[in-house]
């Protein structure tokens, strides 16, 4: 039984991005331990790059939010999870500020093996996940990290509209994958 968090991006409870995490996380939930995280109930702010959590006690950031609540459960995490609305190409902006604050010692006391990528995007474009596609495969290689498995849906704009997809049963299957 691993234990895994899911990094929700979105800052819209209830929508596309929600739902597919959700999915992922029943199925998931069949032989690990999930915890959803959702960055809208958490105030991060941006990493500065001061890197004066190289020199700290315990290499703790000096900004007194909520990342150290993530750090938390990020220390104890066996696979990681990233869903995120695609916001021009990109990653959401309050994720992005999550994963930056992981730019810290502290990130070598954490067990984590795998990482997986869930993704919802409005647009219909081939392209759209590349680039977040090439920074995922860098963090892979970067950490040596196991590809859990990615989902990555297109063509879904308004609140909702992935109920009208395949994506939720394939989210739903990759979590059930996952031993």
């Amino acid at each position: 039984m691993s234990r895994i968090v899911v990094l929700i991006g979105s800052t819209r409870k209830g929508g596309n991005t929600d739902l597919l995490a959700r999915s992922f996380a029943e199925g998931a939930s069949k032989n690990n331990s999930v915890e959803l995280v959702s960055v809208a109930d958490y105030k991060i702010n941006p990493c500065i790059g001061c890197n004066s959590c190289f020199a700290r006690d315990k290499n703790e950031c000096f900004q007194n939010d909520d990342m150290s609540v993530i750090y938390d459960k990020l220390r104890d995490a066996d696979i990681v999870v990233i869903a995120s609305p695609v916001y021009f190409y990109g990653i959401s902006a309050q994720l992005k500020a999550m994963i930056d604050r992981l730019h810290t010692p502290m990130r070598n006391e954490f067990q984590i093996k795998k990482l997986a990528l869930l993704l919802v995007g409005a647009a219909t474009l081939p392209e759209l996940f590349d680039s977040i596609k090439m920074q995922y495969q860098l963090i892979l290689n970067f950490f040596h990290l196991e590809d859990a498995g990615t989902v990555l849906v297109r063509g879904v704009k308004d609140k909702g509209d992935i109920l009208k997809t395949k994506a939720l049963k394939e989210a739903y299957a990759l979590g059930l994958s996952i031993e």
